[in-house]
């Protein structure tokens, strides 16, 4: 037997001493991170809406009770029966039945009246049938996205609850290694902006934190290929932490399928839906633009099949000397600073991946409270002396303006923006200016993914601010419903018609003009002086967005997707360019103090990384002065052992 065999079965010893006579487990197993424990008496179990919980806190494991397949009732049976436990305000939309492992999937309108108050009314349904009740959200607004996921790991169930038992299997083996350490290797986004990958090493452990590319720079990826990443094989990582879905993070992350990697990768439940709805497109914009794609789409497939997500706060162990806990980031859905615990107590280590620290309209601030942190790696990509964005407040008020003035001229506002976060932020202002009649209303046009990545926002309220996700949850006041929205899913005929008529907004991916529907527009509407470039996000070197907040006035705009030869060719910009600071998702030079400030307890050594060389040295030379502890600036392929 080996000595997970034996640690299921002392945990099922522990279990049966712990929890009353007439309940009988059959089975205890490990499906990733979470103990599953079978038993023939779901509905005794279910009547003590304290049982699982005591027995999580002595165990210290996340548990989940699921009925043996022998004593389930039939599903039209139990589905008569579930509806009636459950409210008919609640919206019901489908019922699942699994019965290999006796869950019933619940998709409504509005989950919480599914859940009951502290869960009562899930306790309710499995008294009644014994099935294990599990609720998702039917999407306000529907997304082909979270569709397409929810589907794909519906067929996949089987091989899905095979990955998780392996690696189950995996976190709780014996640890092998006598001494202990913990190291840190830069492999990308030192100095620089994007290719976000790191890996964090214990003697027992290794990790891989993030895996983006670099925006503007084909070709310049992570150095996965060192020994200490895949040089040694993809089999020797453990797993992959996936801090959030922008590109530069995550673009590839199925890469690493396609290397044989085969194992987890934790992230929350948005990032894993973004996840997969930007690398497709990727994969879509590598080909209209004649490169050969690194990957797949059946490695982004094999990517979500992999994923585990996980709520913001919840305490996982990802192995066997290593505990991760994600709380919220402040940057865009889903993103989420990453706690990791080593040992017993040995070290704790934070990655802040890309943070904002003040609230926004769409989230609440970063978290920067933890039990404790010795080192922080630490974004810096508005480290510099001079990074001071504009207050909220003045940052709107800026957007407006130039809004009315582009209308008074009879003209159109072009906005370049990240389908995720950024497009969001902007339709708030933008359907409240209306809605209060700061601008005049105007058709406001969504081209790219900002359609759909709207709707995944809407999916997962809880993500986002109290006020918002109320406001969501009521139709008549979901402020992304507006009727001045317009999805552009019409190409070239409907652009053309948006250009000859008058004034509107149009909201384009990509945020830094790297490609997509966004030089589309720009054919459209450079040369029209009425009509104003707006950016109002970061703007990395070596991209055209940057390039032309700098100044160019004559661009390359490639033809590809526009009906002609495929021919580059160049536009002289008569449009005026304007920028607007303060949306950005990440904190200024003075977010990213406080960040830091405020943390408690402070950590005593700080990994300053993400930001252009002079940004990441100017934060961490303020952090020296004014907290004196010890900073650096990394270079990529840098390893600093911490322990």
């Amino acid at each position: 037997m080996s000595q997970v065999d034996t640690q299921l079965e002392e945990l099922k010893s522990e279990i049966e001493a712990e929890i009353p006579s007439t309940i009988s487990i059959t089975d205890v197993k490990y499906e990733g991170p979470e103990l599953v424990v079978y038993t023939r008496d779901p509905k005794e179990f279910a009547g003590d809406g304290n049982l699982v919980r005591q027995l999580a806190s002595k165990l210290r494991k996340r548990i989940t009770v699921r009925p043996d397949p022998d004593v389930l009732s039939r599903p039209a049976e139990a589905r008569e029966k579930v509806m009636d436990v459950i409210p008919e305000e609640a919206g019901v939309q489908d019922l699942d039945f699994h019965e290999d492992t006796g869950e019933v999937v619940i998709e409504a309108e509005k989950p919480g009246m599914v859940i009951g108050r502290h869960g009562s009314t899930l306790r309710e349904i499995t008294r009644e049938v014994g099935w294990t009740p599990e609720v998702v959200r039917t999407p306000p607004i529907e997304s082909s996205t979270v569709s397409n996921v929810r589907n794909f790991l519906k067929q996949e169930r089987q091989e899905r609850r095979d990955i998780l038992e392996r690696v189950g299997r995996q976190i709780h083996r014996e640890e092998m290694q006598d001494e202990q350490w913990v190291r840190i290797t830069t492999l990308g986004c030192c100095r620089e902006v994007g290719r976000a990958a790191f890996i964090l090493n214990t003697a027992e452990t290794r990790v891989l934190v993030d895996c983006g590319d670099k925006p503007g720079a084909e070709g310049e990826v992570p150095y996965l290929q060192i020994p200490e990443a895949l040089g040694a094989g993809a089999q020797n990582l453990d797993a992959v932490v996936l801090t959030h879905a922008h590109l530069d993070h995550s673009a590839l992350i199925p890469l690493l399928f396609k290397y044989g990697y085969d194992g987890p990768i934790y992230c929350t439940e948005p990032t894993r839906d973004l996840m997969g709805l930007l690398t497709l497109d990727y994969l879509d914009v590598a080909s209209k633009e004649g490169r050969t794609p690194p990957y797949e789409s059946a490695q982004v497939r094999e990517a979500i099949k992999h994923c585990i997500p996980l709520e913001y706060g919840d305490v996982t162990d990802i192995a066997p000397d290593l505990k991760l806990t994600f709380h919220n980031a402040g940057h865009i859905l889903g993103s989420a600073v990453s706690h990791f615990h080593v040992g017993d107590g040995l070290y704790n280590v934070a990655f802040s991946g890309d943070i904002h620290y003040d609230d926004t309209r769409l989230f609440n601030g970063a978290v920067n409270d933890f039990p404790r942190v010795e080192a922080l790696v630490m974004e810096s990509t508005y480290g510099g002396r001079n990074d001071y964005q504009t207050d909220q407040e003045d940052s709107e008020e800026a957007l407006i303006d130039v809004i009315n003035e582009a209308h008074e001229k009879g003209g159109k506002v072009l906005i370049p923006a990240f389908a995720v976060g950024r497009s969001q932020e902007i339709m708030l202002v933008i359907e409240e200016a209306m809605r209060t009649g700061k601008i005049p209303e105007m058709p406001v046009h969504l081209d790219g993914m900002i359609w759909e990545a709207t709707a995944i926002h809407t999916t997962y309220p809880e993500y986002l601010r109290d006020d918002l996700q109320d406001r969501i949850f009521h139709d008549d006041e979901n402020p992304f419903l507006a009727d001045q929205f317009n999805h552009i899913d019409g190409g070239e005929d409907e652009r053309q018609e948006v250009v000859d008529e008058g004034p509107a907004i149009i909201l384009s991916t990509s945020g830094m003009v790297t490609g997509g529907p966004i030089m589309s527009w720009l054919r459209h509407l450079g040369s029209d002086e009425d009509s104003t470039l707006t950016f109002v996000g970061y703007q990395a070197q070596g991209t055209l967005g940057r390039r032309i907040q700098n100044g160019w006035d004559e661009i390359p705009v490639s033809d590809f997707g526009s009906g002609r030869d495929g021919r580059g060719s160049k536009l002289t910009l008569e449009m005026d360019v304007e920028t607007v600071d303060g949306f950005s998702g990440h904190a200024d030079r003075e977010g990213l103090m406080n960040f830091v400030r405020n943390m408690s307890p402070r950590p005593e050594k700080v990994l300053c990384v993400h930001g252009d060389e002079s940004s990441v040295q100017d934060f961490s030379s303020a952090l020296y002065h004014e907290f004196n502890m010890r900073t650096f600036a990394p270079k990529n392929l840098e390893t600093f052992r911490f322990k």
